[in-house]
């Protein structure tokens, strides 16, 4: 989609832009100053891609639709209505994750045979690619912030119960207004770049000005908010929870942390490394150090590998959120249970919610508490 470091290998079929951003491999060759050579041949660069991203983004993407359908499904047929904050947030990440999930398959396209679906549709798909996860780390941070609210100002949490359900319903407003406003760039920058091949890629492609400016700056809004940001909200309030859980006496509190730990490990071993590329991409546009051919073609494919590994959140997400809740898969067991016994099309599956444990991850009427 993008290119790391483009400033040491510049093609340029209009003078006042450049290219940027993880990974644009829009041509098999990129001319420009190195050390070695005075041409940087990147097919097996393109050839990697092509080979690498279809397979994995088609997996991505049939695992991540199956997971967040279920999750959609089981929140409009079995429980009708969204009662708690939690309800709100998880059912906007799985239309989140859906959205960036039906932008795959157009990349999975341009990874093989280039870009043969037009400009405006280039546009488009960047931006909703990037409003889809802005708001899905928007809405794990904002889960974060709920599950310390139920589990540390429990008191609060009770006697908030209506209001919170109505601030999470606005917070979600906002997070899709402001996750759209991070996307102008995709509007404003998407550009169909034709390589020295012939063949077209949808690419970013900033205007040329002083060190970069726009590009630098663009970078840096994704970095801070798309994964700092999120990720101290996310430090902040887990740590607290854990400190509170280990004060607790309750026989759940293993399960608890457990599920803590593994929500945060997931996050940081999907995320840090794209956004680590990132931060060295940004780096590289103000003050351009990195001229060696082979080094460029090496964080080329650390930047294709390391953005399909930050994709797969969006289909580890329904297992991570929903699916340890206890209640959630009491539903899932019941209507699969009800669809096995050949019920007609037009009865909804009527599921008894008996007495649980209650789950953070579903925000129950009493003291929430993780659960496994």
């Amino acid at each position: 989609m993008d290119d790391f470091f483009p400033s040491a290998y510049m093609t340029t079929e209009m003078d006042d832009y450049v290219t940027q951003d993880p990974l644009d491999y829009s041509g098999d060759y990129d001319t420009g100053p190195t050390q070695a050579t005075g041409m940087c041949d990147r097919s097996w660069v393109r050839q990697f891609r092509g080979w690498y991203e279809p397979p994995l983004f088609w997996t991505i993407f049939t695992l991540g639709a199956v997971g967040n359908l279920l999750v959609v499904w089981i929140y409009s047929t079995v429980r009708n209505r969204l009662k708690t904050m939690t309800d709100v947030y998880l059912l906007n990440l799985a239309v989140a994750d859906l959205l960036f999930l039906c932008t795959l398959p157009f990349w999975a396209s341009d990874a093989i045979k280039g870009w043969e679906f037009g400009r405006g549709l280039c546009k488009t798909v960047s931006a909703v690619y990037k409003i889809n996860f802005f708001s899905s780390t928007f809405l794990l941070m904002c889960i974060s912030v709920d599950r310390y609210i139920a589990i540390v100002q429990v008191t609060k949490a009770q006697n908030w119960k209506e209001k919170r359900l109505f601030y999470s319903k606005l917070a979600c407003v906002a997070i899709w207004v402001i996750s759209t406003l991070l996307a102008m760039p995709e509007f404003l920058f998407a550009q169909v770049k034709t390589g020295l091949n012939g063949t077209s890629f949808c690419v970013m492609v900033y205007w040329n000005n002083a060190n970069n400016r726009t590009k630098i700056l663009v970078l840096t809004l994704q970095i801070c908010m798309g994964f700092i940001l999120p990720l101290l909200v996310m430090v902040f309030c887990y740590s607290v929870i854990i400190r509170t859980l280990l004060r607790a006496r309750n026989f759940e509190k293993h399960k608890a942390l457990r599920v803590i730990f593994i929500v945060v490990f997931i996050f940081l071993a999907s995320q840090l490394p794209y956004n680590s590329l990132l931060m060295v991409e940004a780096s590289q546009a103000a003050n351009a150090t990195i001229t060696d051919c082979a080094m460029v073609k090496s964080f080329d494919v650390a930047g294709q590998v390391a953005k399909s590994l930050a994709y797969t959140h969006a289909c580890l997400n329904p297992f991570l959120y929903v699916f340890v809740g206890v209640r959630f898969r009491q539903d899932l067991f019941g209507l699969i249970k009800s669809c096995s016994r050949r019920m007609s099309k037009d009865e909804i599956p009527k599921i008894s919610m008996v007495p649980i444990r209650p789950s953070v991850v579903t925000d129950t009427e009493t003291t929430p508490a993780l659960s496994l």
